[in-house]
């Protein structure tokens, strides 16, 4: 399966968000979509879905092979054993973290560490918690969850805390060290934990991914939220897979009404069924891409932007680029007014983002280094 690369043109006439949200002469290096085509084996299961005229409403869960399909390739993956009848389909990643909050977790704070993707924001308010941020430091060399800092959290009241793993926009994969002292401080106080790994399957060469409902004593109070979407590039489809870790929490969930949990979509199923029975191919490619255009940005950074700082990139294609010593209040205005590159404001990210923007990589090697050359444009004068 071959990664192929689409034309600015064939990338507008998409007409998606990414690149018809500017002018045509601004570069697009903003939000989570890739510039290549759709992945043969999601593109062949969509066209025989529509041939079939398969758009009315969705399948109950257990007859859309979505679940079994997950399972098997979080065994084949990470070595984590999810049991098909243990996982809920909904909408999106943010539905499903939304409905973890209000239908399974305390009313009480919970707790972000930041700068976190910027729905983290919004969807605490909106399911009626008070959001506890606990900030990355911003001079720290690696970009770390702070335990103590998380721990007084849950002291004070906290119950639950909304992890990303792998991180966005950290660029962290976390050891398995450090989600078993996560682990450790969630027993103490009795919390929950709502894990959003939708990048997991983004994981760059020389790190790994480890599902946190998989350590040991986790299962019962996590509960992790997946889709193909990020991974293979269908956002828009729909379809995002909730795991639960109790019986208990199944049953909460099961019995609420539909309404409750709606926006799935039968052609999301389609395209997740086939990302996870038959992408493999495909996603390592993508990543093989990931790694060394990350490399590539790594080396133009250094070169080009020499005053700029980041921390290594284990996953995700998206790049925290801390941009402070330019002196810039606003990089990413200065970045879209100078260099006609749209990149993300760190300051939407929450507690720590100012002064930083966020890169996406998942494009030609060319973009990328006209990327930087416009970054350096802009703020090197």
């Amino acid at each position: 399966m071959t990664l192929v690369d689409l034309t600015d043109e064939q990338l507008r006439s998409r007409g998606s968000i990414k690149w018809t949200f500017g002018p045509p002469d601004v570069l697009p290096a903003w939000v989570a979509e890739m510039d290549f085509a759709l992945a043969e084996p999601v593109s062949h299961a969509l066209h025989d879905a529509v041939d079939r005229g398969d758009v009315g409403y969705p399948a109950l869960d257990r007859h859309t092979g979505v679940s079994d399909a997950l399972a098997g390739f979080a065994l084949e993956r990470w070595g984590w054993s999810v049991g098909p009848e243990s996982v809920v389909l909904t909408g999106d990643v943010m539905a499903g973290v939304h409905l973890a909050l209000t239908a399974l977790c305390d009313d009480a704070p919970v707790v972000v560490p930041t700068p976190a993707y910027p729905p983290f924001l919004d969807v605490v308010p909106l399911s009626g918690r008070r959001m506890q941020a606990v900030p990355l430091a911003p001079e720290a060399d690696s970009a770390t969850l702070d335990l103590d800092a998380v721990d007084g959290a849950f002291r004070a009241g906290a119950r639950t805390i909304l992890l990303c793993n792998p991180h966005n926009p950290w660029g962290r994969a976390f050891t398995r060290e450090e989600l078993e002292g996560l682990r450790d401080v969630v027993l103490r106080h009795g919390a929950r934990v709502v894990s959003d790994e939708i990048h997991a399957p983004l994981v760059l060469p020389g790190s790994a991914h480890v599902p946190y409902a998989s350590l040991e004593g986790t299962a019962a109070h996590t509960t992790t939220l997946l889709s193909a979407s990020k991974a293979w590039n269908v956002p828009g489809l729909k379809s995002a897979q909730l795991v639960t870790g109790s019986e208990a929490d199944l049953k909460v969930l099961r019995s609420l009404p539909p309404v409750a949990n709606h926006g799935a979509s039968p052609l999301g199923h389609v395209a997740a069924r086939a990302a996870y029975s038959s992408g493999g191919p495909w996603l390592d490619g993508l990543v093989e891409r990931l790694g060394s255009n990350n490399a590539l940005f790594d080396e133009l950074v250094a070169t080009r932007l020499p005053r700029a700082r980041r921390r290594p990139l284990e996953a995700t294609y998206l790049a925290w680029l801390d941009a402070r010593a330019y002196g810039h209040d606003n990089p990413s205005a200065v970045a879209l007014e100078r260099g006609r590159v749209l990149v993300n404001d760190g300051r939407t990210f929450g507690p720590g983002g100012a002064g930083h923007v966020r890169v996406n990589l998942a494009t030609s090697p060319e973009r990328v280094r006209e990327t930087v050359r416009r970054l350096a444009e802009a703020w090197e004068r």
